[in-house]
Formats: C-alpha cells, structure tokens, sequence
C-alpha cells in the first residue's frame, strides 16, 4: 500500500490532477472517490475522463447509478452509489463487469458498498480546509496493490 498527498489551489489544479491519473490508468483500475458534496469529486472525474481521451461532458450520475463513456483510449465508467437504496441494486446493474472488466471504474460515495469493492484499487480522499483558502484541497491517493 502507498499514500500520496497532493494539495492544489483551484478547481483547475485539481481538474489537472485528475487528468494526470487519467493519462496514466491502466485497463482495469477501479478508483473510489470520497470526499463531501461539493468538494470537486466532479471536477477531478471530468480530469480523470479528460485524460482518457474523453470529449463528451461529463455529469454526475447521480440518478442512473452508473455513466459509460466509450470513445476514449479505454472504456470509462463512472458510478455515482449515493442514492443507492440497496446493495442489489449494485448486481442489478452487473457491476462486476464494469469493476472486472477492461476499463476504468471510478465509484463515487464508495464507503456506501464497501463489501463489493476490490482488494486491489485505488482510495481517492478530496478534503477542503478553509483555513488555507475556500478553493484549497487536500487529495490523498492510496493504492491498494
């Protein structure tokens, strides 16, 4: 297991970050995204797509569960479980061929289906800290490997 802390200053800083990670996933990452509502977890996810050659707008899927972006150098899913009423819902939607298959997951709330998570992935915390600035964040990366 590592951990990396990076602290950016902006909704751009943290959008490039999130590009770099994107630039950089391999077929098969699963990425978890925690962090408060309106914390940027939107904003680093648009990086992240951004990064795998994604061009369509990309949104929360707050109220379908899960948004496939395909026209990118890898198939991107984005999962939003925040509304989720029950774990089934999760089996509903085949999750295991989105988190097993051949693109990048990220799972926004992930703490809400901790139980089917992988062993192996990637924890992405985003936390503000308005002592240092209302656009300041803390983004702490561990990777399970």
């Amino acid at each position: 297991m590592s951990t990396v802390i990076y602290e950016t200053n902006s909704p751009e800083e943290t959008h490039a970050l999130g590009k770099q990670i994107g630039e950089a996933a391999k077929a098969g990452e699963l990425y978890t995204l925690t962090g408060d509502l309106g914390v940027g977890k939107t904003v680093f996810t648009q990086g992240v797509a951004e990064g795998l050659g994604i061009e369509e707008p990309i949104n929360s899927p707050t109220f379908t569960i899960v948004q496939v972006y395909e026209d990118g150098r890898l198939p991107f899913y984005h999962f939003d479980v925040y509304r989720i009423g029950d774990i089934d819902e999760m089996d509903e939607i085949g999750y295991e061929d989105y988190f097993y298959g051949d693109g990048v997951s990220i799972v926004e709330w992930a703490e809400l289906i901790e139980e089917l998570l992988p062993q192996e992935r990637t924890d992405i915390i985003i936390e503000k800290d308005l002592e240092k600035g209302f656009d300041y964040r803390r983004i702490t990366v561990i990777s399970h490997e």
